[in-house]
């Protein structure tokens, strides 16, 4: 059984603890099902500076173990949560004793959201590789300077030491943990179990397609969100003026001012997202996808894969298809129970 120990401190973000704890929970749950002899997968525990209850950003209070009453020697993971209340964690010297305590303790260590603040602070990241949510990368670059921010990236693991993006992604770092820990396909049960759009490698930006969608004003509001449900249709610049019934040349300038991207590489991001959403979550053969997504034919997408992602469109199904194996029939059930 693998000891998951979360820390929290007043001003916690809840979904920066709720969301990996069912993560962990729910494979313990699937895990035990299908394997009845065992033991269980993770035993997660919430600790804090002084134990008791600690109030959350949400107004919702978790109770919590004190860190010096807790059983260190046992500890397999520790992650540490952000939140409003992540500087002042960062700067309370009894916690920053005891992460130099545990860094030698555990396997690995990892921080939700701005939890990584906390992670530099105790100097756990020097010439390291961190992740955060987007709006705080500037700051904890200027802060740190010793430390790599990856500013686009969903989580970050650094030869042990992890670290994920904004809130949710959280789950997406828990979710990686699992398999590491048990393999792809109960990570992929307790993403379906949770109901998880898709569980992202953790190299995808934080920044959707549809997300970017939803912070466009003005003429581009209407136009970006039609984009986004048809990426098939013929989006040449002057087609995308006179739909927005703006100029060509201003259509560039918005383009720019909103994603930092013309009209057209920003569509051409749109298609890819949407095709790995299709390879991820359907069996259409390859010449489907790319006809149905606007990019073409299949060897016109996977150039454009291969461009963009470092992968053909094959090898990213194989290694990211949401599916049940034939092969896991108890774990199946585990799921349906």
């Amino acid at each position: 059984m693998r000891d998951v120990i979360i820390l929290v401190f007043p001003g916690t973000n809840l979904l920066d603890v709720a969301g990996p704890a069912q993560v962990f929970t729910s494979a313990t749950e699937l895990h035990s099902s299908a394997n009845p002899g065992d033991q269980a997968a993770y035993k997660v525990t919430i600790v804090s500076l002084d134990g008791g209850m600690v109030d959350t950003t949400s107004g919702i209070q978790i109770n919590s173990v004190s860190i010096a009453d807790h059983g260190e020697p046992r500890v397999d993971t520790l992650l540490i949560a952000g939140g409003h209340g992540s500087e002042a964690a960062g700067g309370a010297e009894e916690i920053i004793h005891w992460l130099h305590r545990m860094r030698s303790k555990v396997r690995r260590i990892g921080s939700i959201c701005t939890g990584a603040f906390v992670l530099a602070a105790a100097g756990l990241a020097n010439g390291r590789r961190l992740a955060t949510h987007w709006a705080y990368c500037d700051r904890l670059e200027e802060q740190y300077p010793g430390l790599t921010v990856e500013r686009d990236a969903i989580f970050v693991e650094d030869s042990g030491l992890w670290s994920s993006a904004g809130i949710t992604s959280g789950l997406d770092l828990a979710l990686a943990m699992v398999e590491q820990d048990h393999g792809r396909e109960l990570a992929l049960m307790v993403a379906r179990r949770l109901v998880v759009f898709l569980k992202r490698p953790g190299g995808q930006s934080q920044f959707s397609v549809p997300l970017q969608a939803q912070s466009a004003e003005g003429p581009l509001a209407e136009l970006v969100s039609w984009v986004t449900r048809n990426p098939a249709a013929d989006y040449r610049v002057e087609t995308l003026a006179e739909r927005s019934k703006i100029s060509p040349r201003t259509l560039h300038r918005l383009f720019r001012a909103t994603f930092g991207q013309t009209p057209a590489q920003w569509i051409t991001r749109m298609r890819v997202e949407s095709a790995r959403r299709l390879l991820e979550q359907s069996d259409q053969t390859l010449q489907e996808i790319s006809a149905r997504t606007g990019l073409g034919s299949a060897d016109a997408m996977r150039r454009i894969f291969l461009r963009q992602l470092g992968t053909t469109p094959s090898e990213y199904r194989d290694r990211f298809q949401l599916q049940v194996p034939a092969s896991l029939p108890t774990l199946q059930h585990a799921m349906n129970r």
